[in-house]
């Protein structure tokens, strides 16, 4: 292909898309945080909110770092030198603390993870990181639930997945409704944990063993 011919190749093909980065500035977040003070009717340019602005936005960051991690990333390194071992592996009780999407309120559980493995298991803790990174997000526990269990399945492709999440909403403790006392349940069963009676039941006996 002559030289010419090459740059009309290249200027036939679509221009390629550049990442840009959308997200405000820090200096950016704390102006609005100061304009939702204002909002609220206080002035914050007070003493005792000349600083808040600022550490709002440490604290956002925070709350929210799971949008920076990749769930896919930490079930990738995982153990076949596992003797045979084939039945079920259950992480409980993982705490957690969320916010959910619709009004930004706290959420605060626990969840629960087991896994039959096929051949291979992930280190324990990985599970735990799992379950933080799709917390630090905006969230609602339903969603939460299921993303925790298709990721497991689809990266370490074990023999069933199951996961059940318990969690106090504050949307409906301290607005709304106001009832205290109430969680929400909720649950997402793969593979053999949906198919077989006794491994479902011998789960959910697990989740419910320190209730």
């Amino acid at each position: 292909m002559s030289h010419f011919s090459r740059l009309r190749a290249q200027e036939m093909q679509p221009p390629q898309p550049v990442e840009v980065d959308l997200r405000p500035s820090d200096s950016e977040a704390e102006a609005a945080f100061k304009s939702i003070l204002r909002w609220m009717g206080e002035n914050p340019d007070r003493d005792g909110l000349r600083g808040t602005p600022r550490r709002l936005v440490k604290a956002y960051r925070e709350y929210f770092c799971g949008y920076e991690d990749e769930p896919e990333a930490l079930l990738r390194k995982t153990f076949e030198e596992i003797d045979g071992y084939d039945e079920m592996v259950v992480l409980r009780g993982v705490t957690f603390e969320s916010h959910c999407e619709h009004h930004m309120a706290p959420i605060i559980g626990r969840a629960w993870v087991g896994y039959v493995p096929d051949r291979r298991v992930v280190g324990i803790s990985k599970l735990a990181r799992v379950v933080e990174a799709y917390a630090r997000r905006l969230q609602i526990q339903e969603r939460m639930t299921a993303q925790i269990a298709n990721i497991v399945q689809r990266e370490l492709k074990p023999r069933g997945v199951a996961v059940v999440i318990k969690a106090v909403h504050h949307c409906m403790l301290s607005r709304g409704v106001h009832k205290q006392g109430s969680d929400l349940v909720t649950s997402r069963m793969l593979g053999c944990f949906r198919d077989d009676p006794m491994t479902h039941s011998e789960f959910l006996a697990m989740t419910n063993a320190d209730a």
